[in-house]
């Protein structure tokens, strides 16, 4: 083993992987982390069903990080989504394909696969020091600690902070570090929350009967700051407060960011995604007489309660009989949401340390031996393995980065 002092903060998949290429390359590491236990958050994103990446054609995953995606790219080619089934494969842990194209374990839990990995890394020369909060830097430079024994401190050749982004305080994401990295000359951009809940002002009927309630089989459309259109199909949640779910999640960063600049943001939803305009303005003409149009829409479309609420917010009375107005609503209906929910809601974050502070390796520019990864960076990705796979490859760079920062000291 190589004596040089490694020290990881934060015990996430960025962290945890940067304390792989150390091992790897014969560096004892010691792992600090806030909480009693590493990887709470990765854990929690694993009880529905651990989703890793996705295997869509790399040229379309990449581009789901939208803006970010220039910045992100060579990281990204250095850990792709098929090196990261590699990477399982040689944990001992089986992926598989799921119906979206989502990428899972085997056994779909993330516990199997950390187990694993937290093995192999205290095989190779990892110690993990649990209940330890990061305080910042004394004088000398040395990291400073609040642990079970009191504050301590520790000197270090080099430091990989993968501290996590602002969200889920109680699993240790608390942004506490953003002052920290401030005093020292960091530019950092406000964190924000991402993969969130949307605040709308529904009517009382529809809280109070439908919130809740999710939508399948169903497709937004909505045009970003940018002026660049998408529609995509999924699902989602009405809630007492808005809309919330994958599908929304996929236009998190853009309705934020129309949100900001207008103080609003407008959707339009698709309720009939497998019925053209034309179709259902024929099927609308054949309505009996007898029928309301809740009825008819329930037998004759297969809507639900809540997509015909959604319907009934939208659509005025006077237009129920306009078979023109009501496809055209059917097809685009307008869904307004004026805000978030708060940040600790959210499943991540955007902002944190800004690109301009960081050079390739993602070591900071005037901290040498600094180096930083994963959501504390300033990206964000939308929910279906993205996350995920990016603070992987963030992990692997910056620990990649440290050791030929090491190997650059040893030679001067």
């Amino acid at each position: 083993m190589q004596t040089k002092q490694c020290v990881i903060i934060g015990g996430g998949p960025a962290g945890l992987m940067a304390a792989e290429q150390l091992t790897q390359a014969g560096f004892q590491v010691d792992l600090y982390d806030a909480m009693p236990t590493v990887g709470r958050k990765f854990l929690l994103a694993g009880l529905g069903g651990l989703n890793i990446t996705h295997s869509e054609p790399y040229d379309t995953f990449c581009s789901r990080y939208a803006k970010h995606q220039t910045a992100l790219q060579a990281t990204l080619d250095g850990f792709t989504p098929d090196d990261l089934r590699q990477w399982c494969d040689e944990l001992g842990v089986d992926t598989f394909v799921g119906t979206s194209g989502r990428v899972f374990p085997a056994e779909m839990k993330a516990a199997p696969l950390l187990r694993k990995w937290l093995a192999r890394l205290r095989e190779s020369g990892l110690t993990i020091h649990p209940k330890h909060r990061w305080l910042g830097w004394d004088a000398q430079g040395n990291v400073i600690f609040q642990s079970p024994e009191g504050e301590i401190t520790r000197g270090c050749d080099v430091l990989i902070l993968a501290l996590g982004g602002g969200s889920w305080k109680k699993l240790g994401s608390d942004g506490h570090w953003m002052p920290l990295l401030q005093e020292q000359g960091v530019e950092t951009m406000p964190l924000l929350p991402s993969n969130c809940g949307f605040l709308s002002d529904w009517s009382d009927h529809l809280k109070q009967n439908f919130s809740g309630s999710p939508l399948k089989s169903v497709a937004i459309h909505f045009t970003d700051i940018n002026g660049v259109e998408e529609k995509r199909m999924g699902e989602f949640i009405v809630t007492e407060r808005g809309v919330e779910g994958s599908l929304i999640y996929a236009y998190s960063a853009r309705l934020r960011d129309v949100i900001q600049r207008s103080g609003s943001a407008t959707f339009y939803l698709d309720l009939c995604p497998n019925h053209s305009p034309e179709q259902l303005k024929k099927i609308l003409k054949t309505k009996p007489k007898s029928k309301t149009l809740s009825t008819y829409l329930k037998s004759r479309l297969k809507l639900d309660g809540a997509k015909r609420a959604l319907l009934f917010e939208v659509l005025a009375k006077q237009d129920w009989s306009n078979i023109e107005i009501l496809s055209q609503t059917l097809k685009n209906l307008p869904i307004t949401v004026n805000g978030t929910t708060p940040i600790n809601e959210a499943i991540s974050t955007a902002g944190g340390v800004a690109d301009s502070s960081l050079n390739e390796q993602l070591m900071l520019n005037n901290k040498a031996g600094v180096f930083c990864a994963g959501e504390m960076l300033d990206w964000d990705a939308p929910t279906g393995g993205y996350l995920l796979t990016a603070c992987l490859a963030q992990g692997k760079q910056a620990g990649l980065g440290a050791v030929k920062w090491l190997a650059a000291e040893a030679s001067n």
